[in-house]
């Protein structure tokens, strides 16, 4: 197994969509607050793992009908209910894309990538960040937050190595309610 590889790694079920889309959530996780001092009009936008879209909704109201965010999720379910939204808030700026058990299979270079609450879902965290590396623009940055319930700050430590290990810095550590968050992009920028 290579460095942080993990099998079995339990991924946030459907039926626990309704939990993370919660309109009570937005008191703990204001996704215009957290999002607002990173996503700029005209920018490409990762959602990685988006679920219902509690994210991927408001990144694309951010973006004022420019750019493009890409809600990616593993889960067919979670993306149903993401377009549905979007067909409801006649939203043109989202895309949905379907990510392979091991991969994100996306070709496209994106400004900034967001990684909430999912980074412990991953298997293979090594390959993982790599391939969210290759997908970034230059000056691109990722924002990875994880949950203190299901994250110790030791593996969190971990995983920020391999971050800084492929070449990442960490820029800031924004406070996120019940999570350690980073924001890090690639020292050649």
């Amino acid at each position: 197994m290579s460095k942080n590889e993990k099998e079995d790694v339990p991924v946030c079920p459907m039926a626990a969509s309704g939990i993370l889309d919660m309109k009570l959530r937005k008191l703990f996780h204001n996704p215009k607050k957290i999002l607002s001092p990173y996503i700029k009009n005209n920018m490409e936008v990762l959602d990685v793992g988006c679920g219902p879209g509690f994210f991927t909704i408001e990144i694309s109201k951010l973006l004022n009908g420019t750019g493009k965010v890409i809600g990616a999720d593993l889960q067919e379910g979670m993306l149903l209910k993401v377009k549905n939204k979007v067909e409801k808030l006649n939203l043109n700026n989202v895309e949905l894309h379907k990510t392979e058990q091991d991969s994100i299979n996306l070709n496209e270079k994106v400004d900034f990538i967001l990684v909430f609450f999912m980074l412990h879902e991953v298997p293979n965290q090594e390959r993982f960040l790599n391939e969210l590396k290759s997908l970034l623009n230059k000056d691109g940055k990722i924002l990875i937050a994880e949950p203190i319930a299901h994250v110790s700050k030791k593996s969190f430590e971990k995983s920020l190595q391999i971050m800084k290990d492929l070449g990442f810095k960490v820029i800031e550590k924004p406070k996120i309610f019940i999570g350690q968050s980073v924001l890090i992009k690639l020292i050649n920028d």
